[in-house]
Formats: C-alpha cells, structure tokens, sequence
C-alpha cells in the first residue's frame, strides 16, 4: 500500500493493536491470533526486544491485508530503521519535529503523540497524519468532544484508556482510529498461553466498533 492507502486503511479498519512483548517469540502467535478475531492493524513497539527483527519477519509472513508499524519511536533515527526493516506507519509518544520530517520523507504516515490542545494542532501542523492524542484515559472523551469542536478538521487516534467495549464512543466522538494495548492484548492470557482469548478480544472490539 502506498502512504494514501495505509491512512485510509486505519481509518476503514479503525483499530491499532499496540503490542509490547517481554519475549519476541510470543509476536506470531499473538499476532495471528488478533488476525483471527479481526484486527488487521499492528503497531510493535521499539520496546519490545528484537522490535526490528520482529518487523521485518512480520512484514514478510503477515498476510497482505494486515499492517505492521512501529511504536514508541523516540528520534528520526529510530524512524528510519523501522521503516528500512518495513514498518508501514510510525507512531511516537511525543511531537517531535524530527521524527515527523524524517516520516513524511520517508513518504509513511506519521503519528505523533499529544496531550493538550496546542500540542495537537501543534502536530499537525508540522505534518502529522493521524495525531496520537494519549494518555487519552487522563483526558476522557469529553475533552476529546472539547477538542474536535473547534478543530473539525484534525485526525485524531486515542490511546490509552481506550476499551473492548467503548472504543465505538470515542469513534462517535471524532476519533479516526483507536489504539489499545493492555485491554486487548492481555498480559495475563499470554502469560498463560491462552492465545485464543486474544482472539475474542479482537472479535470484541470489532463488534463494537461495528455496532453503530
């Protein structure tokens, strides 16, 4: 997919399962199993140990129609490798600056994190695709109501308090898309190798997403 089609293809889907691993050989079956249950957008964070590594055998064995970015990208550097390796998107807790150019040079969409108002505008306007508005629990849907009032025109994607069972609401309430961590890709069900409890989770929240 080229940059126009990633972007509209987070938008249709709606979804980004945010995956951070202590161990890097649970990625394929964690991956398969979010597939399984609908969820066809993968950001893996540089968090994860061989995040690069992971990447790059994603990309080559994922199936056509799912999408493999990076997360927790903190310079333009790391930026630059993830893509090399295949990410698809770079997603960032932060705004910064360099990070953005580099993405958008790179031609993949960038999404920066923010938190006030002024760091979200402040992120699109230095070349955002979609902004991360996060930790989106803190803030709570109505600011996010608060925020798309006066700034119809921004793309926003929450993360961060985002549920199995609300993620249509912040939908409803301007989101493009909605990245969760936690309450989809449950510690404890991989912990105890109950990959098939990720894929209801999955099955959850497309269900809910699709519900309106």
């Amino acid at each position: 997919m080229n940059k126009k089609q990633i972007i509209e293809f987070i938008e249709t889907q709606k979804a980004v399962a945010v995956i951070r691993l202590p161990d890097s050989d649970l990625f394929e079956p964690v991956a398969e199993a979010l597939y399984k249950g609908g969820v066809k957008i993968i950001e893996i964070t540089m968090t994860v140990p061989g995040a690069l590594s992971i990447i790059r055998k994603a990309v080559k064995n994922a199936p056509s129609d799912m999408l493999i970015g990076v997360g927790s990208v903190l310079d333009a550097k790391t930026a630059q490798v993830a893509v090399d390796a295949g990410a698809d998107f770079v997603v960032s807790p932060v705004v910064k600056e360099e990070i953005i150019t580099a993405v958008k040079n790179l031609d993949k969409p960038v999404m920066p994190g923010a938190f006030t108002p002024t760091e979200i505008q402040f992120a699109w306007e230095a070349g955002a695709d979609i902004v991360k508005v996060f930790p989106a629990d803190i803030l709570g849907i109505p600011f996010f109501k608060a925020v798309k009032a006066p700034m119809p025109h921004l793309k926003l994607m929450p993360t961060g308090g985002v549920t199995l069972t609300n993620a249509d609401q912040w939908i409803q309430a301007g989101a493009s898309a909605v990245g969760l961590g936690s309450s989809l890709v449950d510690k404890k069900a991989i912990a105890e190798g109950n990959f098939d409890q990720l894929r209801k989770n999955a099955e959850t929240l497309i269900k809910t997403l699709n519900r309106n």
